[in-house]
């Protein structure tokens, strides 16, 4: 039989004229997700080499295949990058060529790779150190999600703190239906992050992470409400996490005015929005949640939340 394709058409055609706003049709060109995809993992390769390449790369070839790769990133990175500028970030397409912002944010993201480097190498040793499971550091960057939900979150964020649009959005959730971590490109992240198990971990953007924090599966750092939808864009909506804390899995913690203090231990499934000093412990008891305060070895304080 064959199918009625002229009122199938007809049927489509009044529902882009009905309903408009999910239509991109005669503007330019978005940027392409296939496209930024095989650059991240372009990326990849030369933040990690020899990790995530079909052959062996020998050092005497390191600097030309480097330099192939970097030749070729950073053409097609500036096509997406001007894409995106020219889509999200001109009030009057008109008026502004954006091909030489889009080389300047290439060159200034490209410039970041080293840095970028050294906090991976820091993550890695942090996996190390904190799973006994590990056998090795070259186990942790090839089989561990972690590796990869982190080395592209901290490439994305280079690009996210330049005001690139979309790019880095298309990047993290490319690394989130990956690997299970939801880690937003706007959070910031401080050095030795391990993200143990990896899965079902959410980070908003607004949240700031310090060095030595340890995160299991499951924990989400959120925001108390979205309610207010776009009024609360730029707003600092999700928790502050200082140094050397770990929180474990299933815990929750929300709100941007919400800071766990440093060298603090979260319990599994604690639900928190409301900040607890340095050295705590906090603990799910029933249907509350109970901080810990270490004074001294010895003595302790309890906080009723």
């Amino acid at each position: 039989m064959q199918y009625p394709v002229t009122e199938l058409t007809q049927a489509l055609l009044e529902s882009y004229r009905q309903h408009g706003g999910i239509n991109h049709l005669d503007g330019v060109n978005l940027p392409s997700k296939g496209a930024v995809v095989e650059i991240v993992k372009d990326l990849m390769a030369i933040v990690l080499p020899g990790f995530f390449d079909e052959k062996l790369i020998h050092s005497s070839e390191l600097q030309a295949e480097t330099a192939l790769r970097i030749d070729s990133i950073s053409e097609r990175l500036e096509d997406e990058i001007y894409k995106s500028l020219r889509c999200f970030d001109c009030d009057d397409q008109a008026l502004r060529d954006p091909r030489p912002a889009s080389y300047e944010l290439t060159l200034q993201f490209l410039r970041q790779l080293p840095r970028i480097r050294e906090l991976l190498q820091t993550d890695v040793d942090a996996a190390f150190q904190g799973d006994p499971a590990a056998r090795s550091r070259e186990e942790i960057i090839v089989a561990y999600p972690f590796v990869e939900a982190i080395a592209v979150h901290r490439l994305a964020h280079e690009l996210h703190r330049r005001g690139v649009p979309l790019l880095p959005r298309i990047m993290s959730e490319w690394a989130h239906s990956r690997t299970g971590a939801d880690i937003h490109p706007g959070a910031t992240i401080g050095s030795h992050f391990f993200l143990d198990h990896c899965t079902g971990t959410v980070i908003g953007e607004t949240c700031i992470i310090g060095n030595h924090v340890k995160m299991f599966h499951g924990v989400t750092l959120g925001a108390t409400s979205t309610s207010g939808g776009q009024a609360l864009r730029g707003k600092k909506r999700h928790p502050t996490i200082e140094d050397r804390v770990t929180i474990y899995s299933g815990a929750v913690i929300l709100g941007g005015d919400t800071v766990i203090g440093r060298s603090s231990t979260v319990g599994a499934n604690v639900f928190l929005m409301t900040s607890v000093p340095p050295d705590s412990i906090v603990l799910m008891e029933e249907v509350r949640s109970r901080v810990i305060s270490k004074l001294n070895r010895f003595a302790y304080i309890d906080y009723q939340i």
